[in-house]
């Protein structure tokens, strides 16, 4: 059995996008309830050397438009990282499940083979597409939705496992 590329994105995506924003939505009511503002977590860091929760929104973000963008053969959408409230990190997210529902399985078809050319440190790095999702922009993605999960976790938000996974 083959499995296609849109199988391993844009469901994938999809999903951890959609628990991502339950998870945003538990976190803010807890911060209702706990009398603060939703920016202490838009601008929480789990370390003082890494990217913020708004940071890493857009970052997730920017792997899932990369990715199927450049699957599909298509011109990456460039998209400000201008965010710094719940209310726009959601609409980002949106954005990016707006663009997901435009890719249709016959987009990819035939990705794994079409060669992904990536500005890495300033140089153009040339991975096949199968190497590029399974190797950078997975990997990325599931690390920048983790860290989100956890800094919001890290902070009181009564989240857990079946939160992150749906």
């Amino acid at each position: 059995m083959t499995i296609a590329i849109y199988d391993l994105t844009v469901p994938v995506y999809t999903r951890m996008l959609t628990n991502l924003l339950t998870i945003m939505d538990k976190a803010e009511a807890n911060a209702a309830e706990r009398k603060f503002d939703t920016a202490v977590l838009a601008s929480a860091r789990l370390s003082p050397d890494m990217i913020p929760f708004r940071g890493q929104i857009m970052i997730a973000t920017d792997h899932v438009k990369g990715s199927v963008s450049r699957l599909a053969g298509r011109e990456v959408p460039s998209w400000p990282d201008t965010e710094q409230t719940f209310d726009e990190l959601r609409a980002r997210i949106r954005k990016a499940l707006d663009l997901l529902a435009t890719i249709k399985p016959a987009d990819l078809e035939g990705s794994e083979a079409r060669d992904v050319t990536l500005k890495l440190g300033g140089n153009d790095v040339q991975e096949n597409g199968l190497v590029y999702l399974t190797q950078r922009a997975l990997p990325n993605f599931y690390f920048h939705i983790t860290t989100a999960y956890a800094i919001l976790r890290a902070n009181g938000a009564p989240i857990g496992k079946r939160d992150y996974i749906g």
